[in-house]
């Protein structure tokens, strides 16, 4: 398995970079603060934990969402997150808002993805209805792996003004998430995006984090072929990377401005 472990000076590199770059786009907006999503899991608790570092407590403010799927340990922690920090932050159920949304389209009741999307681009509504009446910013908390094969909903959790750890493959943002003092617990908990029941990133994506990484990091932001990223990869098949490959090609628009034809 590829290495993707980073050393302390690394991890501090990252650290500062990291809030340098938050405190560098707030300014560059003419704002004064952010507003973050808070799900409970490792990305948006380091996100928060940075933009704390970067801005200070006062300055950023936590928004927790939870709906009818949503696990109950994961809100406890989001709550848990805001309180530890010292942030101000609002708990808004999105339940009543999405089930508005199915009111007015039935035919979309079942449709698992369309209605686990709908909840997550509910979430992004609210928080830039708090960040425009804040003059703030949004802060996305999508890492380079999610990014890469596109496990992200399009103008749902994708819908941010900067993406702070977007430089971080998801095992990386686990270890920074360590080295900026975040309970074991959380930043080794299992990843879900909570858009329907019972649903976790690797089972959805079909490979553990760890090996998708060392994939992406070889084959797709890497030189190393195909067949000699299945044979350095434990566990990887040629086909494996090939559908990886695919994954980060019917993605390309997701990282990209919507296109509009050229001039005539």
């Amino acid at each position: 398995m590829i290495d993707l472990e980073l050393s302390e000076s690394e991890l501090d590199a990252h650290r500062e970079h990291i809030t340098d770059f938050i405190d560098e786009q707030i300014s560059a907006a003419g704002a004064d603060s952010a507003v973050l999503g808070l799900s409970g899991g490792i990305d948006s608790t380091l996100t928060a934990y940075l933009a704390v570092e970067a801005l200070g407590k006062e300055n950023l403010h936590g928004l927790v969402m939870p709906g009818a799927v949503s696990r109950e340990d994961n809100m406890s922690d989001a709550e848990w997150v805001a309180n530890e920090l010292e942030i101000p932050y609002d708990v808004f159920e999105i339940n009543p808002i999405v089930d508005e949304f199915l009111n007015a389209y039935t035919e979309a009741e079942g449709d698992q993805m369309a209605v686990g999307n709908a909840r997550a681009r509910t979430r992004a509504v609210l928080n830039y209805l708090v960040a425009n009446h804040q003059g703030a910013l949004v802060l996305g908390t999508g890492n380079r792996t999610e990014a890469l094969v596109g496990y992200f909903t399009k103008y749902g959790d994708g819908a941010v003004d900067c993406n702070p750890i977007g430089n971080l493959y998801k095992q990386q943002v686990r270890q920074l998430a360590k080295h900026v003092g975040v309970p074991d617990e959380l930043a080794e908990k299992e990843a879900t995006a909570g858009l329907w029941a019972g649903q976790t990133d690797e089972e959805e994506l079909g490979i553990d984090y760890d090996t998708l990484d060392a994939v992406l990091a070889l084959h797709v932001d890497g030189p190393v072929s195909a067949s000699a990223t299945a044979r350095q990869v434990d566990g990887v098949t040629e086909d494996d990377v090939a559908r990886i490959e695919s994954m980060f090609a019917r993605s390309k628009h997701k990282r990209a401005a919507p296109p509009s034809p050229e001039s005539v």
